[in-house]
């Protein structure tokens, strides 16, 4: 298993710490950052994703870049083609481009972006990759849809990675997704779900690769989880109740904390490393976790340090 870091840039991050992270996080070890992909809503702004990830391209050497997930309704497939290809040549080759359909109806109000239903915005998300993937990877591109057209474009400079930066599709299991990450993405991403749910996930997106007709050796599965260890009971419960205090929305604590002890990581460092190689055994290959108390770099100290040497898998 490998391990990155995931931020929800979304809550209020600062760009003073985006460079910690980043920084703490190539230091550390940490394969990738990942950032989510908004605008915001309720009062909580974000910075642009992929503005950030450029300026972090420009100052980080080792650690992979991208997000989880831009939403086909933010930009159009050639947009995100570009900014994508812009940050891997600044990062002499470290992007990856995850893509999803997007979910957040009321940020869409909010800042004027339609939000088509979801049927459309998987039709949407089905063409938007074979566009990305055509235009990073071919000398020329044509493409027509119900949505978008691209008429022999020669897109240039490609990326530094070839044929093209790696393309992550997340799902939470549906079918729709599972289907398009097994034809064009080379990782398939879920969220959340205890070991057993996230491994037939898995199982079903392996099937469907092995329908596709393409190479197993060369698709990858991986998981994002939030994350909440310390080194005694009472760290890590202190870590989520700061969260739960973080979060407008939470449900009663014992609530929240229940649902973070089903399907996060969450403990000391010797049940946090048990947990992870759980799903290891599922078949994460990767696993993004995501640290909502951004300002803690302690914490991904602690990951790093103690639990990471111990996961099995």
């Amino acid at each position: 298993m490998r391990f990155c870091l995931m931020i929800e840039g979304q809550e209020g991050v600062t760009w003073d710490q985006w460079r910690a992270l980043a920084a703490a996080a190539e230091r550390l070890g940490y394969e990738a950052l990942f950032t989510s992909d908004h605008y915001g809503a309720g009062g909580i702004g974000s910075s642009d994703a992929w503005t950030v990830l450029a300026g972090l391209a420009a100052r980080t050497e080792r650690l992979r870049l991208g997000t989880l997930v831009s939403p086909v309704t933010f930009r159009h497939p050639t947009h995100l083609a570009k900014v994508a290809t812009t940050v891997d040549r600044i990062s002499a080759g470290r992007a990856e481009i995850g893509m999803g359909a997007g979910w957040w109806e009321e940020e869409h109000k909010a800042h004027g972006f339609p939000f088509p239903h979801t049927g459309d915005r998987f039709e949407m998300l089905a063409e938007q990759l074979e566009i990305v993937h055509g235009l990073l990877s071919d000398e020329q591109f044509s493409f027509e849809g119900r949505f978008y057209a691209v008429e022999d474009c020669t897109f240039a400079p490609k990326g530094v990675q070839r044929p093209h930066p790696p393309i992550i599709v997340g799902s939470k299991g549906l079918q729709r997704g599972i289907a398009l990450a097994a034809r064009w993405a080379d990782e398939f991403n879920t969220w959340r779900g205890t070991p057993t749910e996230t491994g037939e996930r898995f199982a079903r997106v392996r099937e469907a690769v092995d329908e596709a007709g393409r190479d197993q050796s060369r698709f990858a599965t991986s998981l994002m989880t939030w994350c909440f260890v310390g080194e005694t009971e009472h760290d890590w419960r202190d870590r989520i109740e700061r969260a739960h205090r973080l979060d407008p929305d939470a449900r009663p604590f014992d609530e929240f904390l229940a649902k973070a002890e089903h399907d996060c990581i969450v403990g000391t460092p010797d049940r946090a490393a048990e947990r992870l190689s759980e799903y290891a055994g599922a078949g994460a290959q990767r696993v993004m976790l995501n640290h909502s108390l951004f300002d803690d770099i302690e914490m991904l100290e602690l990951l790093a340090e103690h639990v990471f040497p111990k996961v099995e898998g």
